[in-house]
């Protein structure tokens, strides 16, 4: 095959454009956080509990961190450990609890891994966009403070 054919065919393969679409995905925005937190908050209030609210994005990034007053302040670091945990391992926190406490040491080895609950991802149509994650009272109560955040979602975003 003469050079010049080869070169031509070469230019015309690298020209036809492979089609391919860009995912869409769901995020959560700075608004929806803040209403999560919000709702979070009030379940909180509602049990005399004060706590820490960390929200983080898909990729474990804090979007949203409030916390109530009187909170202690390593509580900070704990539930955006939560949150983070519940986004890397597309899992509540309690499920590696669990497995901890059912002899599953080796999940304490585990990087980025905080086997506490209160920490739960936000699945939009089955797909994670993020996580909430709470500390300043027993595990359970954090949990349950997360969880209104999280319950809240189609009534913050009208779905």
């Amino acid at each position: 095959m003469p050079l010049t054919r080869l070169l031509s065919l070469a230019a015309l393969a690298a020209s036809t454009a492979i089609s391919a679409d860009l995912a869409t995905k769901k995020a959560l925005t700075l608004e929806v956080a803040k209403q999560m937190a919000a709702t979070s908050e009030a379940e909180a209030k509602k049990n005399n509990w004060n706590v820490v609210i960390a929200i983080v994005d898909d990729g474990a990034n804090l979007i949203y961190l409030q916390r109530m007053d009187e909170t202690q302040i390593g509580s900070i670091d704990v539930a955006i450990a939560k949150a983070t945990t519940a986004v890397k391992f597309k899992r509540p926190t309690k499920a590696l609890e669990d497995a901890v406490t059912g002899g599953r040491n080796v999940v304490l080895r585990l990087p980025g891994a905080v086997p506490v609950e209160g920490g739960l991802p936000v699945l939009v149509d089955g797909k994670l966009i993020g996580a909430v994650g709470v500390s300043g009272v027993q595990s359970n109560q954090d949990a349950q403070i997360a969880k209104a955040g999280i319950d809240a979602l189609p009534r913050i975003t009208g779905r």
